[in-house]
């Protein structure tokens, strides 16, 4: 992984409560298991919320193509990771995603980078979702966007509830893809068939 997302005295700050922490739930932090662990812990975060060191509207505009493209555009099944903001575990799916240009298209790897870009904060999967099509609609200003989002949150498998198959689904949508059926059904069904 490269030191690009580690800072020395962050990495040694989150070590040391970390050090703490061990203790405080009875476990010996000086046993050889345990030694580096504080240190990794705190490089596993600051990698886990580099999102906030990046801007995906920079990310967007990197990328911007004039086309006179105008049916959806559809990136889907792309891999989530982030982190609750609720009990700082994971939570993981896919996010499927369609934009209908308006003589402006995206570099498609563009698109997987901005959901990272959000996701690799504290985040609720709700929130998320909306901040990816806003930045969506904001940047490239086309006729529509969607977002649909698919995750299991650890939060509800590992504790409380514990429902270990439960799934969440959150959905956002802006301009055709909410005012014209037709489209937002196409879309739906787009992101559900198996065409690979």
């Amino acid at each position: 992984m490269s030191d690009q997302y580690y800072k020395e005295e962050t990495t040694n700050k989150i070590a040391k409560v970390y050090t703490d922490i061990l203790s405080d739930i009875g476990e010996d932090p000086n046993r050889e298991g345990l030694l580096k662990t504080p240190e990794r812990v705190a490089k596993a975060l600051q990698y886990l919320t580099h999102g906030y060191d990046l801007d995906p509207a920079e990310i967007l505009n990197s990328a911007l193509f004039q086309e006179e493209y105008s049916e959806m555009v559809i990136v889907k099944d792309i891999e989530v990771y982030s982190m609750c903001e609720h009990h700082m575990l994971p939570f993981f799916g896919k996010a499927h995603i369609a934009y209908i240009p308006d003589g402006t298209i995206v570099g498609l790897s563009k698109i997987p980078r901005v959901v990272d870009a959000f996701a690799r904060r504290l985040q609720v999967q709700e929130r998320l979702t909306i901040e990816i099509r806003d930045c969506i609609q904001a940047t490239l200003k086309p006729k529509g966007v969607a977002v649909v989002i698919e995750c299991s949150h650890m939060c509800m498998q590992m504790r409380g509830v514990q429902k270990q198959n439960s799934v969440t689904t959150s959905s956002a949508f802006t301009g055709l893809f909410m005012t014209n059926d037709a489209t937002r059904k196409e879309f739906i069904n787009l992101i559900q068939a198996k065409l690979h």
